[in-house]
C-alpha cells in the first residue's frame, strides 16, 4: 500500500508543470559547451547540429539534457539561457514545453 500511494504522488508531481533553467543546446553535442566541436556555446553550431545531423533541440541543466517536445520555438534561443516552463515524461528525458522564455 505505501508502495502504491508513493507511485501515485510520484505520477501525480509529473503531471504539473515546472520551470526548467537551462541553455538551449542540441543533443549531438550534448552539453552548452560543445567540447565535442572545441568551441564554447555558439547559436551557429547549434543551428547546424540540428540541420545537418538531423538533431533535436534539448534544454541543458548544467547535469542533464532534455528533449524538447517543441522543436521550432528554441531555434531563436539557440546557445541562451532560457527558462522552460513544462512537465516531464515518465522517463524523466523529454519535457512536454507549455512555454519558453529568456532566463533572467
Amino acid at each position: 500500500m505505501k508502495k502504491l500511494i508513493a507511485t501515485l504522488i510520484t505520477a501525480s508531481a509529473m503531471l504539473h508543470a515546472a520551470d526548467f533553467t537551462g541553455v538551449i543546446t542540441d543533443d549531438m553535442c550534448g552539453d552548452a559547451k560543445h567540447k565535442e566541436m572545441n568551441m564554447g556555446p555558439d547559436p551557429k553550431c547549434v543551428a547546424e547540429c540540428i540541420k545537418g545531423m538531423t538533431g533535436k533541440y534539448v534544454l541543458f541543466d548544467g547535469k542533464n539534457s532534455y528533449v524538447l517536445s517543441d522543436q521550432k520555438t528554441p531555434a531563436k534561443f539557440a546557445a541562451k539561457k532560457v527558462t522552460v516552463t513544462g512537465t516531464l515524461d515518465a522517463s524523466g528525458k523529454n519535457l512536454q514545453v507549455e512555454k519558453m522564455v529568456a532566463a533572467k
